[in-house]
Parts: C-alpha cells; structure tokens; sequence
C-alpha cells in the first residue's frame, strides 16, 4: 500500500452518480429551446470539463449562439432537479471513515454551489477539509497548478497524494502534478479511455481503494 496524508476526490461519477439528473437536465434545455433530445450516453460524454462546456457540446455549434439562454434555462432547472436521482455510489461512506485521519478535498469541476449542496443533502460534506469547485480557483482540471497550489496550501508532497477521479482531466492533472491517479472504471467515462491514460491505479468499486493507500 501507497502512504498518503491526503485523498483529493472528483464529484460526479466518483462520489455520487449524478448522470441521470444531468441528463434530464440537459435534454429539458433543449426541448425548452425547441432543439431535439440527445442520447443519454452522449451527454453523459460529455460532462466533466463543466457546465458552460456541457451545454455548449450539447448544443452543438450551430446553436452556439443560444448558450446564454440555455443556460438561463438548465442553470435554475437543475439546481431544483439535482437530487432527484442523483445518489452516492455504494460504499463511499464506508471509504471516508475508513479514511477518517486523512485529509480529504473534493475537487471538481462543477459549480462550487451545486457541490457543496449535494454533498450536504447526501450527508458528505462534513468527511471533508475543503471542497474546490470550478468557480473556486484560478485554475481549473486538467491544470495540474490547480492540484499543486492545494497540495502547497495543506503542506503536503506530490509523493503523499492521491487523486480519486472517473474521469481523463482528473489523471492528466494528476500526472502533471506528479500525484499518484486512481481512476474510477464504473463511473461517466469510457473505461478503455482512463486506461489509455495509464493510471496508477484502477477500481469499479470505492471500497476497493482501502488497499491502495495507507
């Protein structure tokens, strides 16, 4: 096992499967502004680089010009629909007792608000030392200078981290901080494409990472 002093934790496809709510929520923008429906796999494709992103793959680039008024549309509906189905994966409670003299982050992509909402509402946000969501920092995943300005925040080396994610922008920016990867197989990604990028480690159960690190 990898002796580490913190775990720094991805959101959505890592702590909670928050995809079916994503997608009704996308797919309600677009019936809204009269556009079809996607597939649920292709929106599910297209989460993790965060919500402006989302609806502007959504849309597409011919409706680009529209992004100010789907997000005037999806930003309220979702915020009222984000619990709706949206749930912790099997054993992450379990995981951060274990962890429990750990620090722990969660660092994400999606809007700081809407994180620290669901995390609250599902009984989470009290296992962790500080939540970082895209609005939260200068930078954003995949910089690796967001990981490393925490890492020098908390005093802690690159060599005694971890980064628990689903998704690729969580292993880039862990490679380039120099942080060990645990990537999520079960989550919103295709797992061939997070083995493609080498991580360190490899799970499609949470529980499974208690012995990984130490």
């Amino acid at each position: 096992m990898v002796p580490v002093e913190i775990l720094i934790f991805d959101f959505d496809g890592t702590l909670v499967s928050s995809g079916e709510d994503l997608v009704a929520a996308v797919n309600h923008t677009l019936c809204a502004l009269s556009l079809p429906e996607r597939p649920e796999k292709e929106i599910l494709g297209f989460i993790g680089d965060g919500v402006d992103t989302l609806i502007g793959r959504s849309l597409g680039g011919e409706q680009m010009h529209r992004h100010a008024e789907a997000m005037a549309i999806f930003s309220p509906y979702y915020e009222t629909h984000m619990l709706d189905r949206t749930r912790l994966y099997p054993g992450v409670v379990n995981v951060l007792e274990h962890f429990a003299d750990k620090k722990k982050l969660i660092v994400t992509n999606k809007r700081h608000a809407f994180t620290v909402k669901i995390a609250r509402q599902l009984g989470i946000l009290s296992y962790f030392n500080e939540v970082f969501g895209r609005d939260s920092h200068r930078h954003v995943k995949p910089d690796p200078r967001l990981l490393t300005s925490i890492l020098e925040k908390y005093g802690v080396s690159a060599d005694r981290a971890a980064m628990i994610g689903d998704g690729t922008t969580d292993l880039i920016m862990a490679k380039g901080a120099g942080v060990r990867s645990c990537a999520h197989l079960a989550g919103l990604t295709d797992p061939d494409l997070l083995r493609a990028h080498g991580p360190d480690f490899t799970y499609e159960n949470i529980e499974e990472i208690v012995n990984y690190f130490s």
